[in-house]
């Protein structure tokens, strides 16, 4: 009893075994290795290179790039992208064909012929088996014949036949199990060898990858330099030192600008920063001066688009103009009697950064000419600082900028409304032609007007 409880554990241990085998096996057929390569299986280098994707988006940017030209930015990115791209495009073709020829071959030698033998035979196998199970049922029919029938010699006879039949049968049977055994025992006994090949396949992927990033790493520098020698950037919502130290200019590009076309066509527009532009207008204006445009002639006849620009660019500056770190300084100097508020708002007004002085002494020359023009465009120094003031100075707090405005809006006043009144007191130079005197020759607003534009 022992010994057949043993034989039959034996027997579901090999079946066990064998169901396995058969299952990795099957699952080796399957695997379609051939999906990890991007070109064409069995082509030469040139024809694989070709066929890439990289290589065609390498020859889209490339082409790309000669259409906009080495004047943009954009086209020069292209031509480098494109041809770092050819350059991965190489790397991945030369993968490609070590791949197919240290892994892929032989594995494909593995799962198209040798295991389809062995699932072939295995059916061969099973066909066998249903021949000999038929030819053992027959068999055994004509054995009972005997016994009930009356021509014992020729039951005999036939019965003899079927007996040769079966023992054919189960000749073949064990001819193409002890085939199919040992092909499956050499087949494992090689397994080690041929997991190794999935290790090749990680191993030149990952040289593969590291190749690629060595490309990558040598065209990121001159890629970075290109954008960050661009000066060519929108000069709204960007740093006052930034915008002026990419540009080479000693005035904001919105400020100068906007300036110069108001000087010709704003002075005596009534509400000129008070009366908001025409959403559509300002947003073309913007955008022109972002990008540093000399065709802004069509804007000369909308000075309040003009204005507005200038506001939001004030309004958009990371840090006001008149600098957080004077904040404290500046609304000290409003709360001054009227006698010593000038000197303290002189003070406050000399401990301004370069740039910040510089561009504010500009913007203040011309407010003042502007408040000359007063009973025309109806724009005080009062007005002006009421409707401008925010946008030169608010506090460094959370919340809108309404609410910034509007909690120290009457300080505000106070500090703007006298820089404007004794603009030349505070800043006494004359200053890119911008005093409080009346008038401007047309020439010399002209020169003024290509400077900027240059």
């Amino acid at each position: 009893m022992w010994t057949c409880v043993v034989k039959q554990k034996a027997g579901c241990i090999e079946l066990s075994c064998e169901n396995k085998r058969s299952h990795r096996m099957n699952l080796l057929s399957e695997l379609q290795m051939v999906s990890c390569l991007q070109g064409h299986i069995g082509a030469d280098a040139e024809k694989r290179h070709k066929k890439l994707p990289l290589t065609a988006l390498s020859q889209a940017m490339v082409e790309g790039g000669n259409q906009l030209g080495e004047d943009s930015l954009i086209g020069k990115m292209m031509e480098v992208c494109g041809e770092a791209e050819n350059r991965l495009a190489s790397e991945l073709m030369q993968h490609e064909l070590q791949i197919e020829k240290d892994v892929l071959d032989p594995l494909s030698q593995l799962a198209e012929v040798d295991i389809p033998n062995i699932l072939k035979q295995r059916k061969q196998l099973a066909k066998l088996v249903l021949d000999y199970d038929s030819a053992r049922a027959r068999w055994l029919q004509a054995t009972k014949s005997i016994i009930s029938g009356t021509n014992t010699q020729a039951l005999t006879a036939k019965a003899d036949l079927l007996k040769e039949e079966v023992d054919e049968a189960m000749n073949k049977v064990e001819l193409c199990k002890d085939q199919l055994a040992a092909d499956m025992y050499s087949f494992f006994s090689k397994e080690g060898d041929y997991a190794r090949y999935f290790v090749t396949l990680l191993e030149a992927q990952a040289d593969y990858h590291r190749k690629s990033l060595t490309v990558l790493e040598s065209v990121l520098p001159t890629i970075q330099a290109q954008q960050d020698s661009w000066t060519e950037k929108p000069a709204f919502g960007t740093g006052l030192d930034e915008h002026l130290k990419r540009s080479n200019r000693e005035i904001a590009l919105p400020i100068e600008a906007c300036v110069m076309m108001l000087l010709e066509t704003g002075m005596k527009e009534e509400g000129l920063f008070r009366i908001a532009a025409g959403a559509s207008k300002l947003k073309k204006l913007k955008a022109a001066l972002d990008c540093s445009t000399s065709q802004l002639e069509e804007f000369y006849s909308d000075p309040h688009a003009v204005a507005g620009a200038l506001k939001s660019y004030l309004r958009e500056l990371p840090e006001p103009l008149m600098t957080y770190q004077l904040y404290d300084e500046w609304i000290q100097a409003s709360r001054q009697d009227s006698d010593k508020r000038l000197q303290a708002l002189w003070v406050a007004c000399d401990k301004l950064p370069k740039n910040n002085k510089t561009n504010l002494r500009y913007l203040v020359k011309f407010l003042a000419k502007l408040a000359q023009e007063s009973e025309v465009n109806k724009m005080t120094p009062s007005n002006i600082a009421i409707v401008l003031g925010p946008n030169l100075l608010w506090a460094k707090t959370e919340g809108s900028l309404a609410e910034m405005a509007a909690a120290t809006s009457v300080h505000v006043v106070a500090i703007v409304e006298p820089i404007i009144q004794h603009a030349d007191w505070f800043f006494p130079e004359d200053f890119y032609g911008l005093t409080a005197s009346r008038g401007h020759s047309s020439r010399k607003h002209k020169s003024e007007t290509d400077r900027w534009k240059r």
